[in-house]
């Protein structure tokens, strides 16, 4: 079980289908047509559905919770900024950067970054602060 330190990063490649985009619409009630109706996305400066941002944002959730730090991991905070749209069937990664690593309190403050892949511009940006008792 390594422990995570100051200045490490962790990268994790994903995407996204329209049946996950649906399902996430069914889950969290945003049934916005931005996200569901290609037709209503087309006469939009979008000009297709784009992707819920927290959508987009659960993969913070996934690699804190399962990855990087992983299991035992108690999220504690997340701010994002959703800087450009994302669209369904895109390569992104997730690039997380510890910012911070207090192994006293057992707290890190960490970097969240998605790029879509093929550009490396980055869509959405934030921080998280996780608690770990046994990886930090």
């Amino acid at each position: 079980m390594e422990k995570i330190t100051t200045g490490q990063t962790y990268e994790q490649a994903f995407q996204f289908s329209q049946e996950q985009v649906n399902a996430f619409a069914l889950l969290s009630g945003d049934h916005n047509p931005i996200h569901l109706d290609a037709e209503y996305a087309a006469k939009t400066a979008f000009r297709r559905p784009i992707i819920h941002g927290f959508l987009a944002g659960s993969v913070f959730s996934k690699i804190l919770g399962m990855d990087f730090p992983g299991e035992g991991s108690i999220y504690l905070n997340q701010t994002l900024s959703f800087l450009r749209p994302m669209y369904v069937d895109t390569a992104y990664i997730a690039r997380l950067t510890v910012l911070e690593a207090d192994a006293t309190k057992r707290r890190a403050r960490i970097k969240t970054e998605i790029l879509e892949q093929e550009s490396g511009r980055i869509m959405t940006e934030g921080e998280a602060e996780v608690l770990n008792k046994q990886r930090i």
